[in-house]
């Protein structure tokens, strides 16, 4: 064979992967994969408020008391001699000099406040959000009573409901953050699957004795994974404008969702390129695995702890979410295999964007070094499964007349 008449790794592969492409896209396979986030985003949604709710136990909440000097005293002593008899959430004194404007407390980061105490003991107001009031205003009234010091130890309150406070902020965007893990692990998991599938496939009808008798392997492995990388891509356009359409015909309709820290289309963005970098990590990780199996039988087992692999780092990712700051938090993040699902949580609790340039960086770095090292172990070891390398002038020559004409088209 000529070399001449040999493609290039590139041309091989943008072959390959336009093949599998169509393929795909014009199966049963892909409908499934339309239709599979219906299932995906009721996990999602389950996961965020599961998160939502144990945010809010991490966090802590507290009741602000910005009340005159004496009277600030007052009611936390008063909480003091109430919790061993009920639980109190902590209360936070606020001096009233600074400006006891709630909605400014409640917003205002330096604090965790769910409610605040403002006015006196004697016309006191609580303020927050509606959750929050209807969960504290019973503890507060009998606080104040208390520190009024009346026989009745409980105080008629006036209260003010404000749109949003820090917790509820904080407890939204970790709910975001959880469910954006929860997807971005299911899609990458359907698609390494997916490409696993192929390759079993072909490796079963012997496909890829036939490709290697014309092209690199190399390019194969290359290709398989690109191709399904754009399958997801059409998937995730087709999802984002039924949304879209869904959004500008029923918005009104619709409750208020808080957005993420860096705002709605910024977090889309990144989901996407994080998707696109975990799925190609983890893709690389199952092409190479499923290639080593000496028979299309042990596949599934060889794969086994490439799985595990996967699902440990969804538990580190949605362990370390519930721990800001923390070594636990910083090394997920650093970990090129869990980077991707840490950095989107990240885009949702937190609007520093330059860590997310430092991090696709590191995460293009990594997914380099597993193309490049995937691909040369899948050039050695896929074709020793049995019976592996038998080809035949007929197929070689036919092979090469199709992938030459298919490069000559494109």
């Amino acid at each position: 064979m000529s070399n001449s008449a040999r493609l290039s790794l590139w041309q091989a592969a943008w072959v390959i992967a336009r093949r599998d492409f169509t393929a795909i896209v014009f199966s049963k396979v892909f409908l499934l994969f339309l239709v599979g986030p219906l299932f995906f985003l009721a996990i999602s949604a389950g996961g965020g408020l599961v998160g939502a709710t144990a945010a809010e136990s991490i966090d802590e909440p507290q009741i602000g008391v910005a009340l005159p000097a004496a009277q600030n005293a007052a009611v936390a002593e008063a909480a003091a001699q109430l919790r061993p008899l009920i639980d109190l959430p902590e209360v936070k004194q606020i001096d009233p000099s600074a400006g006891a404007n709630p909605a400014a407390l409640l917003d205002d980061k330096d604090y965790n406040l769910s409610v605040v105490l403002t006015g006196s003991l004697a016309d006191p107001l609580l303020s927050g959000p509606e959750r929050a009031i209807e969960r504290r205003q019973g503890e507060v009234a009998m606080i104040v009573g208390a520190a009024r010091g009346t026989p009745v130890p409980q105080a008629r309150l006036t209260t003010n409901t404000t749109e949003t406070s820090v917790i509820s902020e904080r407890a939204a965007q970790d709910g975001t953050a959880r469910g954006g893990i929860v997807l971005l692990f299911m899609l990458t998991m359907l698609l390494a699957g997916m490409v696993l599938s192929n390759l079993v496939e072909e490796k079963g009808n012997k496909i890829i004795e036939i490709l290697a008798a014309a092209i690199p392997m190399d390019a194969v492995f290359v290709g398989k994974l690109f191709a399904m990388l754009g399958v997801s891509i059409l998937g995730l356009a087709v999802w984002g404008g039924v949304a879209g359409v869904i959004l500008f015909l029923g918005a009104s309709a619709l409750p208020p969702i808080p957005a993420p820290a860096v705002g709605w289309p910024l977090f889309f963005t990144l989901f996407v390129i994080y998707f696109a970098m975990a799925y190609l990590l983890i893709g690389s990780i199952f092409l190479t695995v499923g290639s080593m199996a000496p028979t299309v039988r042990d596949v599934q087992t060889i794969s086994l702890p490439a799985t595990i692999l996967q699902l440990l780092i969804f538990f580190l990712a949605n362990f370390a979410v519930g721990q800001p700051g923390s070594a636990v938090e910083i090394g997920a993040a650093i970990f090129p295999l869990s980077s991707p699902y840490m950095m989107l949580a990240r885009a949702a609790k937190e609007g520093v964007l330059w860590w997310h340039l430092v991090a696709i960086a590191w995460q293009i770095l990594w997914v380099a070094i597993f193309v490049k090292v995937g691909a040369n172990l899948f050039r050695r070891t896929v074709l020793k499964s049995g019976g592996a390398g038998r080809d035949t002038a007929t197929k070689r020559k036919g092979l090469l007349a199709l992938l030459n004409g298919a490069s000559l088209r494109s």
